[in-house]
């Protein structure tokens, strides 16, 4: 028997002409740390979870980036939790790499992307604070729901900043929990010009999305 010891469940998601099919937990209750990985991590067992199931955010961030204009950019997904973004990109032969924190991120991209008869996307676990992760620069980085926490304002601009190349788009879909504005400072003071607007979600969410697409760019 498997150590990991959590339930799953199957399900298909329309982008546009794109069908993804998806393996998550089957809901937020599911946990498996029999070896403390998580737990050394700082990852707690409620916290566990939220890397495997699909958030509204990811949704609006995939249907973003299902339209996205790809050609010669070089995209990074921060946090990608089950990765469906970066799922749709791949869907559309895009240049993606993937990064999470979470010990199980990985094994579901990977399984994922054998659903979807896919090309393998590149995958680092790192975290926002590591400096050494041999990442490199991107033409586009996103993410959705990044902003849990005061302290992730400095580590995930940080990061960004990082792996930006020259010329660089970033596109962060936030839910609204308090913390976008003081990250967009963050953000202009280090160069980066930023819009921000409400999606168009239509019928793919079963409430309406109070949050935000917030887009930052700079010119190198």
């Amino acid at each position: 028997m498997s150590l990991l010891e959590y339930r799953v469940s199957y399900q298909t998601l329309e982008f546009n002409d794109l069908d993804i099919h998806l393996r998550t937990l089957k809901d937020r209750n599911q946990f498996s740390d029999p070896l403390g990985e998580a737990e050394s991590m700082g990852i707690s067992s409620a916290q566990w979870s939220l890397f495997g199931v699909v958030w509204d955010s990811s949704l609006v961030l995939a249907h973003e980036m299902a339209a996205y204009a790809i050609e010669g950019k070089r995209i990074l997904e921060v946090g990608c939790g089950i990765a469906l973004s970066s799922l749709v990109l791949n869907a559309r032969h895009a240049d993606i790499t993937a990064t999470d924190y979470h010990p199980e991120a990985g094994s579901f991209l990977a399984d994922n992307v054998r659903l979807n008869n896919g090309r393998r996307i590149p995958f680092l676990r790192t975290g926002w604070a590591d400096l050494h992760n041999g990442l490199g620069v991107f033409d586009v980085i996103i993410g959705s729901d990044l902003l849990y926490e005061r302290n992730h304002i400095e580590l995930l601009s940080e990061f960004i900043h990082r792996h930006a190349s020259p010329d660089c788009e970033v596109v962060i879909v936030d839910p609204g929990r308090g913390n976008n504005a003081a990250f967009s400072k963050k953000m202009i003071h280090l160069g980066y010009g930023h819009t921000q607007e409400q999606p168009e979600t239509g019928a793919y969410l079963s409430k309406p999305f109070k949050g935000r697409v917030l887009r930052y760019s700079r010119l190198g």
